[in-house]
């Protein structure tokens, strides 16, 4: 379970205070998983960021009694001087798991082969992707968090790999995900809520979500 009791949240841009949340109060369970619809600047990844614990509010509290993901295709938490071997084994560390299997698990996935044992730094933004992605679902977690849908990446291989396992995953898993676009939530979840004015509305389905979304975007 996330829950968020009287959030705000705000950056100055220099021009004027751009609010994301404001005393913003909702909660997702284990099982129920949440598509939210918010147009481009509105505070999407803002948000995601701050269920996974990298960005604090500036009010309110976000509880969580469960397992929580860093954000699909986050690369913060990668050291760019340490090759994908140390940083798995660094990360399994970290969640309190075998080293040996994250290591293994993630070589397997990624298929980044010699380069695996070469430093992240050196790497393409391709095969950071796929790296970043391999780590995220070697560890298994409550609750997922997907800004945007699943990164894509130009190797047909690693993308059919990931896929398989992500469906596989997410039989059992409850997702967050934040999006501009339905048709991405319509993967993921079938309740669904809509950032508007520093506010979340919470509906039952998509389309009830998509009606409000597509009167403000296109209204």
């Amino acid at each position: 379970m996330i829950e968020f009791r009287n959030v705000s949240k705000s950056f100055w841009t220099g021009q004027r205070r751009k609010v994301i949340l404001d005393n913003a109060s909702f909660r997702v369970d284990i099982g129920k998983s949440l598509g939210i619809l918010a147009p481009n600047g509105s505070g999407k990844t803002t948000i995601i960021r701050m269920m996974a614990g990298l960005e604090k509010p500036d009010e309110g509290e976000i509880i969580k009694t469960s397992r929580v993901s860093f954000p699909l295709g986050f690369m913060g938490g990668v050291i760019s001087k340490l090759s994908a071997k140390e940083n798995a084994r660094y990360v399994a560390k970290l969640y309190g798991l075998d080293p040996d299997y994250i290591e293994a698990y993630t070589r397997w996935l990624c298929g980044l082969e010699e380069y695996y044992d070469f430093p992240v730094g050196t790497y393409s933004s391709g095969m950071r992707s796929r790296f970043s992605f391999s780590l995220l679902l070697a560890l298994e977690f409550d609750i997922y968090l997907i800004d945007e849908g699943m990164p894509q990446t130009t190797d047909a291989e690693f993308n059919r790999k990931a896929g398989d396992v992500l469906k596989e995953r997410l039989e059992n898993a409850t997702v967050i995900i934040v999006s501009h676009q339905a048709k991405t939530l319509s993967k993921f979840a079938r309740s669904a809520a809509v950032l508007r004015d520093g506010q979340l509305f919470m509906f039952d389905t998509l389309e009830e979500a998509k009606q409000l979304y597509d009167y403000e975007t296109q209204g």
